[in-house]
């Protein structure tokens, strides 16, 4: 039976006065209806504020955070301090979410295209009609093989709606990450038997081995690091001590208490070569390996390693011994280590030394975590890159007749020798789900814009989780802002969407359920009725009151629900030399910005203005390199330097160089160079992923987006690097007048 006009309307969010409830951090005797009227009339303003807690959601981690509301008006966001992730901090990119909110070029509603791709010539259409297009492409579709949903990583229950969508219309999906995850995930699983990024204990270890990760600025979970972090220096009787080994000076480098640098690459083979001294004393838990594991060990000598990568004998043998003798040792692995040609092999080698010191649940080492309590609500796993091209290939061929992006901007994330900015125009109809015009919604032919996340409901199972069974609760803290414009037009949630249009197309998405809240309703109700966990559902009358105490809460946890995991290592592995991609005289290594990560917050002023933790660099791209390369080659900080790969691209960055760059090492942040996304990134900087060499693992196919080589040139132009200081006229230097400059992780001085 086809839907009437009101059931549609009713389904996609209720009447425009329509109540929207939620709770506030403590469980109130009745839910609070928040109105927020654009004008808001001087009789009605009572000065009076209160704080709803949240989750936020941000790719393999996520914290909840807590939103001061002042006449319905999002105010300040902090962080929860219940959240067994976070526990009351949160991240500058949480906090920005109010300008997420509230950012003058957010789309007000659906828009079809009425110009040429990318000419950003649109008009506004009604839901309705958005609706009714989406299910008639889907109807008129040769294969239903032939759509695709292109999404980022999704868990909780908006996994569990697109996946009852995806199998029900029959079309694919694929998940993408610019900076994909694939081989971290891949060694969790080969090491640990783990498909979820195990918990490291940072909090109680006494030393910790990182290779290549950035865990206290940007690498998977950097707020939950960052507080562990702090118990890790301050909170025992003793000051754990970490050591940092990566080609670049990132910001775990310089807070380390050693910085070793590594020739790209090698990270994996220093690994075994530090298992190869640990042996070799007799200092090795040998219960996970087998005999066969054991043999690989004996190659990778302090001698034949440090040929390749750059770290001294004298340096694998002290770590070695340091690693063996303490307390409570963790090794971590990622980022640039696994973006090589042999990059989960790096990352096998890593988390392998974990079982060398057999540090699995124990404090201070790899704590499991569980299934989730809920079955459907984990996390998706990210595609590799090549088989997104695959997916390019099948785009340039013309197979591809519906192209469906979620919070997954490929135009600007894919490398352009990856050819998809020049054959998107194969693709019949693309759909975005996207509220501000990024780079690839500015290309689609229809657009249903979503809710920010501060105006939607959620869950979130987080796929690096604390050591125990947690699900946040994510509710709207305000009304829809465009929500004046009526309850045709303005901005709707995802899964909301996906459910209306299987209803208009009358498929059954056999969710029991007509809108997204009450999917999430019966998830709570499941959790309700478990009678365990932080939020017991024995100790409530009803399961109203649970849901009251759940959403002031902020998510639901177990403390005592932890894994009882037991594993067979997947063997240790040989590793290949890495292979790079043209022959340039600099390697470089692009990371992830510390206000964009990858890009995807650039349209935030707020981020744009965000000092980079070691340059104190904003609003601009720069590139690290070594000072003493730059004076050779005349070059300044400021100078427009041209980097070129082999594959003819080419980007231009402000030079910025430093004593602390590695000589022959480049560092470009990611984030800039957007073609489009609103006044503030739009036209800004150079984007670095734009000229990757196409170099991919050899097991995985994950990109490796740390293995090109490029050239420079000077331009001959010079712009003032915007930075939160002024420039200083010369590098510190010591008492003795003597320049100070880090080689290799140790500090030289030189005249």
């Amino acid at each position: 039976m086809p839907l009437t006009r009101r059931q549609f309307l009713t389904l996609m969010g209720g009447s425009a006065g329509a109540a929207v409830l939620f709770q506030a951090c403590g469980i109130p005797e009745k839910e609070l209806l928040i109105d927020s009227s654009v004008e808001m009339p001087e009789d009605l303003v009572t000065g009076l504020d209160n704080w709803y807690a949240t989750t936020f959601q941000d790719g393999l981690s996520s914290q909840g955070i807590v939103v001061r509301i002042m006449e319905g008006r999002a105010k300040k966001v902090e962080g929860n301090t219940d959240h067994p992730l976070n526990r009351g901090a949160h991240s500058a990119q949480a906090e920005a979410m109010l300008q997420a909110l509230y950012h003058p070029d957010r789309i007000s509603s659906p828009l079809v295209r009425t110009g040429t791709r990318g000419s950003g010539e649109f008009r506004e259409i009604s839901w309705e009609d958005a609706i009714a297009r989406l299910a008639s492409v889907f109807d008129n579709l040769s294969d239903t093989n032939k759509a695709v949903m292109l999404t980022d990583i999704v868990n909780g229950n908006e996994k569990l709606v697109l996946d009852k969508f995806v199998s029900s219309t029959g079309i694919r999906q694929v998940t993408f990450e610019p900076v994909e995850h694939t081989n971290l995930l891949k060694a969790v699983d080969h090491v640990f038997g783990q498909k979820n990024i195990p918990d490291f204990d940072i909090d109680n270890a006494s030393l910790i081995l990182s290779f290549g990760c950035d865990f206290l600025d940007t690498w998977v979970s950097p707020t939950r690091y960052s507080r562990g972090y702090g118990q890790f220096r301050q909170g025992h009787h003793h000051r754990g001590k970490l050591i940092h080994i990566e080609s670049r000076f990132s910001t775990t480098a310089a807070n380390a208490d050693e910085w070793v640098y590594v020739n790209p690459g090698t990270e994996g083979m220093v690994a075994m070569s530090i298992m190869h001294e640990m042996a070799s004393h007799g200092e090795i838990d040998t219960s996970h390996f087998s005999q066969s594991d054991l043999y690989k060990f004996e190659k990778y000598t302090p001698e034949f390693v440090s040929s390749l990568s750059g770290v001294s004998v004298e340096t694998i043998q002290h770590i070695a011994e340091e690693f063996s003798h303490s307390d409570h040792p963790l090794a971590i692995g990622g980022d640039s280590a696994s973006a090589h040609t042999n990059g989960l092999q790096n990352l096998i080698a890593i988390y392998s030394l974990n079982l060398a010191v057999n540090n699995i649940g124990k404090s201070g080492g790899i704590i499991f975590n569980p299934e989730p309590p809920i079955a459907g609500l984990e996390s998706n796993q990210p595609n590799s890159s090549q088989e997104l091209m695959a997916i390019v290939d099948e785009v340039k061929s013309g197979e591809i007749e519906l192209l469906l992006v979620k919070d997954a901007d490929l135009y600007y994330g894919l490398p352009d020798s990856m050819g998809f900015k020049n054959n998107y125009s194969n693709v019949p109809m693309i759909v975005s789900f996207g509220n501000m015009m990024d780079d690839t919604t500015s290309i689609a032919d229809l657009i249903l814009p979503q809710n920010s996340l501060l105006e939607d409901w959620g869950t979130d199972v987080p796929l690096a989780g604390p050591g125990y069974q947690t699900v946040g609760f994510q509710q709207p803290v305000v009304r829809p802002y465009f929500e004046s414009r009526g309850q045709n037009l303005g901005t709707k949630g995802f899964s909301d969407v996906l459910m209306t249009t299987a209803q208009v197309m009358n498929v059954d998405l056999e969710l029991g359920a007509d809108t997204y809240k009450d999917v999430l309703q019966n998830t709570a109700r499941e959790l309700y009725e478990l009678n365990r966990g932080d939020i017991n559902g024995s100790k409530y009358s009803s399961f109203q009151s649970f849901w009251n105490a759940l959403l002031a809460r902020g998510g639901w946890w177990d403390h005592n629900y932890k894994s009882n995991h037991s594993f067979d290592f997947g063997g240790l592995v040989d590793i290949d030399e890495p292979s790079f991609h043209g022959n340039g005289s600099f390697h470089l290594i692009p990371f992830y910005s510390s206000a964009f990560h990858d890009g995807k917050y650039a349209y935030l002023p707020w981020m744009q203005n965000l000092p980079d933790p070691l340059s104190t660099a904003v609003w601009e791209t720069w590139v690290e390199m070594n000072y003493k390369e730059a004076e050779s080659m005349d070059i300044s900080e400021g100078d427009v330097i041209e980097i070129r790969s082999s594959n003819g691209l080419m980007i231009k960055a402000l030079a910025w160089p430093n004593p602390a760059t590695p000589p022959g090492i480049l560092g470009v942040p990611m984030g800039q160079g957007h073609r489009d996304g609103g006044r503030y990134s739009s036209g800004r900087g150079s984007n670095v992923l734009s000229v990757l060499g196409l170099n991919f693992d050899s097991q995985t196919g994950a990109l490796a987006w740390s293995s090109t080589k490029v050239n420079i040139t000077a331009s001959g132009e010079n712009i003032r690097l915007p930075k939160l200081e002024n420039s200083v006229p010369d590098f510190p230097r010591d008492e003795h007048n003597h320049v100070v400059e880090i080689t290799n992780g140790k500090s030289s001085k030189g005249h």
